[in-house]
């Protein structure tokens, strides 16, 4: 390899590291910000591959569940209320595969894959700052005043979306630092994922806190360098620390005990919503009313005009598989769960012992996801999606032979 061959594969490293490292800013400035940086990604990487003329990945099981779920998603466009506005989000799904596909060839180099992690831990490290920094003083740093009543929203201004953008990094984040210090080190990552879990409760948001908890849990139950009395003891610590901080607080009280126990007992809010999305997916058990169109669904003239009461106007259930059934039906939720069933949770059961940190932190956000009655954001929309993507590519490209790109 010629001097100028070198310093052209340097350029275009560093010009994939810096949009790589800068996936978590796009995401908080917000949607068009995002989906044009992982364009970008996607656009200059297809012409790399042309140019390279390596499609070593096209074959690769990963790769064609994905398109088959492209496939699927093109079909249930057609299916539709509302075509035009289920082809708008289903057509972009393509932009995930190709992230997805560049992940794995950029990420399987060691130097590429430390620098990227580097600046996030640097960035996700802000965020954690600026939360306790708005609990305290009531506004971030930024000087901007949360909407919602005394939740935390951090930098994302007019969504309480900020302890779900921390639970799609920190356990891959944590992963990343058990798998480059190891046991030496142990005791202080522990701190650290605790200080990251406490940062997540603050936000005062329920299910996003509830997912941290089952998270972090769950990665240091699969932690091997813990005995089962520190795995006890981490436990019990996490519990007592959640206690401590929740009884202190008349506001997190407020969130997390009354508004929890007033939603079980008067049928409040979340349980409309689930039973709108269940009526939904009654009137359209087979194909479902197609994706993004739950809301043409709820909240169309004929249903105010024929004043059905039945359905509850709203973008979305808000929760995963209502979400699936209501828009997908049987069919389409069939395969999506399927789909993501031989994508990570197959691979965790025949791979488990050649699994990093790294992989386990990105499958349990995966898994999480789809954690029953929990609600969440619509799950094919770009924040939500992009962020799955991301933790899908890195669970891929982290290992040697579950990356794509390997012989």
């Amino acid at each position: 390899m010629n001097i100028k061959s070198m310093n052209l594969n340097k350029i275009i490293n560093n010009y994939f590291l810096i949009l790589f490292s800068i996936i978590p800013i796009s995401i908080i400035v917000g949607p068009s910000v995002s989906l044009i940086n992982i364009l970008l990604i996607d656009i200059c990487f297809i012409i790399l591959i042309f140019i390279k003329r390596d499609f070593s990945f096209q074959n690769k099981e990963p790769l064609i569940y994905l398109i088959i779920l492209y496939i699927y998603l093109i079909f249930n466009s057609y299916i539709s209320i509302d075509p035009q506005i289920g082809f708008s989000r289903n057509f972009g799904f393509f932009r995930i595969i190709v992230l997805f596909i560049a992940i794995n060839y950029f990420f399987k180099e060691k130097i590429f894959q430390n620098k990227v992690f580097l600046i996030w831990m640097i960035l996700v490290g802000f965020v954690l700052l600026d939360i306790y920094i708005e609990s305290f003083t009531g506004k971030n740093i930024l000087g901007y005043q949360s909407e919602y009543n005394r939740r935390i929203v951090s930098f994302f201004k007019n969504e309480p979306i900020v302890g779900g953008f921390l639970n799609a990094f920190y356990l891959l984040i944590v992963g990343f630092l058990y798998e480059k210090l190891g046991e030496k080190y142990k005791s202080v990552l522990l701190l650290i994922s605790l200080i990251i879990f406490i940062s997540i409760f603050l936000t005062g948001e329920r299910s996003n806190t509830i997912k941290a908890l089952i998270g972090i849990m769950l990665f240091y139950t699969l932690y091997r360098e813990f005995r089962l009395k520190q795995k006890i003891t981490v436990f019990l610590s996490g519990v007592i620390i959640f206690l401590t901080i929740l009884l202190s607080s008349e506001y997190l009280k407020f969130r997390y005990v009354y508004q929890i126990k007033d939603t079980f007992l008067n049928d409040k809010k979340y349980f409309q919503l689930y039973k709108s999305g269940f009526e939904v997916f009654k009137d359209n058990m087979l194909f479902g009313v197609g994706n993004k169109n739950y809301r043409v669904a709820t909240c169309s003239k004929k249903i105010k005009d024929e004043n059905i009461s039945k359905y509850l106007c709203t973008t979305h259930p808000h929760q995963t598989y209502f979400e699936l059934l209501s828009e997908h039906g049987l069919f389409g939720s069939i395969i999506i769960l399927f789909i993501f069933y031989k994508l990570v949770l197959s691979k965790l059961f025949f791979h488990f012992k050649s699994l990093n940190y790294i992989q386990i932190g990105t499958s349990i956000y995966i898994t999480l996801i789809f954690l029953p009655l929990l609600p969440g954001g619509a799950f094919f929309s770009d924040y939500s999606i992009t962020l799955i993507g991301l933790n899908l590519g890195l669970f891929y490209a982290t290992n040697n032979k579950l990356n794509i790109f390997s012989k």
